[in-house]
């Protein structure tokens, strides 16, 4: 079953942008695998950590689910509760069968190179606009930054390898997975994605940065400060046309009150949200009556009727608001700070096969929370399955790697970053892969 396990979270990072619902596969995987679970019976000792978790899947789902039963919702928003709550079965999975370290690692980087290349050959080869696999644009630009964000998080997990030419070849795969990552978002134009990345880096810096000597320190802030000028002044990457566009978008919306475009559609949205979630503050309006109140603030001429293309306001947190009541940014902010702050106390943790899954567990909320104040990235079957089922995962990995650690919390690995030599924990045969 571990390896079962392995298979499917390296299938979670492997195929979820380069083919067609591809993010399902992994998932599908670990939710038939789970069907073991009753019959095995395995021992699971389930922590506070892991009930806060199930906790927040599950307020999150029921949140859902009752507005969905109140308000006769349309199908895809009970959808966005079942993938919640799908994600629990797939934890006890992961925590009775452990999957390989190299298969999370390993998914997540050749996951992030082939979308690289899939981006590249749609924007140079095919004449696309904007690179998109087979998702929605917006979608796949952040998951392709996510999954080379999540690259470099790993790159702890790298260096703690036990060869030399283990380091060196994980720390390669790694590396590339992080440029291709970042390169299709790049390429796919969404520009909300590229707000979160101070987000990620500052998580990154947390876990490994003041770690690294003043030389890396200052070598890589270079490289995150020089690499976006670079890609701005290369006009077929497209950054500097959409960079460009948002000032003109925000200046045919402020002078001329044109609506029509990504920026002044999304201010036209918040306006609209902000006008109508006072009118209903604890229950909210659900789907069905947010769009008849949108309806009627158009033929009152309140707000554009460009808004009447829209079923959602581009904001997790406004969307949550109007659709389910205070509940809805409740139980929103509970999926992502939960998760955070368990993952935010391994963030300095001496071993680095650790770190590596804390900083990854803490680059996804964090992600998510800058990928949603310009999208309703959840309401997507793409957005929520993958951050269900990454949050299981990474922390399956940091339950597992506890475990396997001594009694008095040193444990394998080579707890040591470039250039800085005074922190060496000897390696443990008790790491898995």
């Amino acid at each position: 079953m571990s390896g079962y396990t392995s298979l499917s979270v390296f299938l979670l990072g492997a195929v979820a942008l380069v083919l067609p619902w591809g993010y399902f596969v992994g998932p599908v995987l670990l939710l038939l695998g789970s069907v073991v679970l009753p019959i095995a019976r395995p021992r699971l000792a389930l922590s506070r950590a892991e009930w806060l978790i199930i906790g927040a899947l599950v307020l999150y789902a029921v949140v859902n689910m009752l507005g969905t039963g109140w308000r006769m919702q349309p199908p895809p928003r009970l959808a966005e509760a079942g993938h919640a709550l799908f994600a629990i079965p797939g934890l006890l999975l992961l925590l009775a069968y452990p999957p390989r370290k190299a298969a999370v690692w390993g998914g997540v980087a050749v996951g992030s190179v082939i979308a690289g290349a899939w981006a590249s050959w749609q924007k140079f080869v095919a004449d696309a606009v904007r690179a998109q696999g087979f998702v929605d644009k917006i979608q796949f630009g952040n998951l392709s930054l996510l999954l080379g964000v999540l690259c470099l998080a790993g790159l702890g997990w790298a260096l703690s390898r036990h060869t030399r030419s283990g380091r060196r070849a994980w720390c390669l795969l790694l590396g590339l997975g992080a440029l291709c990552g970042i390169l299709g978002s790049f390429l796919s134009g969404s520009r909300g994605g590229w707000l979160s990345f101070p987000l990620m880096l500052v998580v990154l810096y947390l876990g490994y940065g003041r770690r690294l000597s003043r030389h890396w320190q200052l070598g890589l802030a270079a490289l995150f400060v020089i690499g976006p000028m670079v890609a701005y002044a290369v006009p077929p990457l497209g950054v500097q046309e959409r960079v460009q566009r948002v000032f003109t978008s925000y200046t045919e919306f402020v002078e001329q009150g044109d609506p029509t475009n990504s920026v002044g559609a999304r201010l036209e949205m918040w306006r609209s949200a902000l006008i109508l979630i006072p009118e209903r503050p604890l229950r909210g309006w659900g789907q069905s009556g947010y769009e008849r109140a949108r309806d009627g603030l158009i033929e009152k001429d309140v707000v554009h009727p460009y808004l009447g293309k829209f079923d959602h306001v581009h904001n997790d947190i406004l969307d949550a608001w109007l659709k389910h009541g205070l509940a809805g940014p409740v139980s929103l902010l509970a999926l992502y700070l939960a998760p955070l702050g368990l993952f935010a106390r391994h963030l300095r943790d001496p071993d680095l096969p650790l770190r590596a899954f804390a900083v990854a567990g803490a680059v996804l909320p964090a992600a998510y929370a800058g990928f949603g104040l310009t999208q309703t990235f959840l309401a997507f079957d793409s957005g929520i399955v993958m951050y269900v089922f990454w949050l299981v995962v990474l922390w399956a990995g940091v339950r597992h790697r506890r475990e396997s650690l001594s009694p008095d919390g040193v444990g394998g690995g080579r707890s040591v970053l470039p250039g800085n030599d005074k922190t060496n924990v000897p390696g443990s045969a008790c790491d898995q892969g």
